[in-house]
């Protein structure tokens, strides 16, 4: 439990650490379902789509594959693959779709620079987020047949392949993708053959004052203590903005302050009790975890040598890693040929010296390989890749 000073209460690192790996299903499996798993984790990070079925898996005691998470983003559609924080790809959970809408298409765009001739104008945006609703009601297309349907809409324009990607060019209305799904008439569709398709995911979002205080709730739940400058990080919104938010909710007793780890930060109204015991335990974390990006501050989740060796320019995600005791002990790689998975798991420090710590480590790669429906080859030595290779 939080131990009161004399003006706020103060949060220790093992505690605020313990009770995060409790609420994501790190501590010990979760009976709950893939779309639950979700709400707890404020989503699974998809850019690569077997990292998250991992992530989500890894986590529920009743998922002994990745098949319950395919099943439960493709067949029961409680889950919704789409673009979340950051702009970037998540599994979301159905339910949340007004909420995450909301509070995503509620905060402030930042500066977009682009080459001259590349960009769209605010007029533009609007024009193509329309021409998207319209075109993907009650259909799922492909880029190319969704490009096609936006021209025919807004112009020509909308199709000038200005944007250098890949060694190719995209057409200049995917620049405003993202934006298109946090206004809740973009999401992904499922694959026809080798070809992604999007669809319309026939949601209202969300006001966006009510999203917001209700997304800050969450995500102080899920990673607090945290200070307003870490849900900026995390959305990739502007600190500024992120401090008026706080001091607003904390005015209205939404939200209260505590000193966590010599920082001011906050937890939602009420959610002060922590767990006595500190974390235990060994878990292997596929590339750009909830649990790694979100978790702060991000020195002490990657101790001494592991902030050089585990994070990529300071930035979380980029490798795999291995959880001891609640922080980074190691960074891991898998490769696969067939049912054969070669897992490489290179240790930084002594936390998994220990036989029992080796013993962990191996239970824990054989969970990865039964959540991957693969047979995995356990290597402890060197990860010569790069990060996100």
């Amino acid at each position: 439990m939080a131990t009161s000073g004399a003006t706020t209460p103060h949060v220790t690192w093992n505690e605020a650490n313990a009770r995060r790996l409790i609420r994501q299903g790190l501590a010990r499996p979760a009976r709950s379902s893939p779309a639950e798993m979700a709400v707890a984790m404020l989503g699974a990070h998809a850019q690569v789509l077997s990292a998250a079925e991992l992530s989500l898996a890894l986590r529920l005691e009743n998922a002994p594959t990745r098949q319950a998470v395919r099943e439960a983003l493709w067949t029961d559609r409680t889950l919704v693959k789409t673009f979340g924080p950051r702009g970037t790809v998540h599994l979301l959970p159905a339910a949340d779709l007004p909420l995450w809408t909301g509070a995503l298409s509620a905060i402030p765009a930042g500066p977009r620079p682009m080459p001259a001739g590349q960009g769209m104008t605010e007029e533009q945006t609007d024009q193509v987020v329309a021409a998207i609703g319209e075109a993907l009601d009650g259909a799922a297309l492909t880029v190319d047949e969704l490009t096609d349907e936006i021209m025919a809409r807004t112009g020509s324009w909308a199709g000038d392949r200005v944007m250098e990607a890949f060694q190719d060019k995209w057409p200049r209305w995917r620049q405003v993708m993202h934006t298109a799904a946090h206004r809740g008439v973009l999401a992904f569709g499922p694959n026809r053959g080798r070809k992604v398709t999007f669809t319309g995911p026939g949601v209202t979002p969300m006001a966006g004052p009510v999203a917001l205080a209700e997304l800050v709730h969450r995500y102080l739940y899920a990673y607090g203590p945290a200070g307003p400058q870490h849900f900026a990080k995390w959305l990739a919104a502007p600190k500024g903005w992120a401090g008026d938010l706080f001091a607003a909710l904390a005015d209205e007793g939404r939200i209260e302050e505590v000193a966590s780890v010599g920082e001011r930060a906050w937890v939602a109204a009420g959610d002060t009790e922590f767990p006595a015991a500190p974390p235990r335990g060994v878990r292997l974390l596929p590339y750009f975890d909830a649990f790694v990006i979100a978790s702060q501050p991000r020195e002490r989740l990657f101790p001494g040598a592991a902030y050089g060796r585990a994070l990529s320019g300071g930035q979380a995600g980029n490798y795999p890693v291995v959880l001891a005791d609640g922080v980074v002990a190691g960074v891991w790689h898998q490769r696969r040929a067939g049912k054969r998975i070669a897992v490489t798991v290179e240790p930084i420090g002594a936390a998994l010296d220990s036989a029992e710590a080796r013993g962990e480590l191996a239970e824990q790669a054989e969970r990865v390989g039964e959540i991957l429906e693969g047979k995995v080859e356990l290597t402890v030595g060197k990860v010569t890749v790069g990060p996100h290779a």
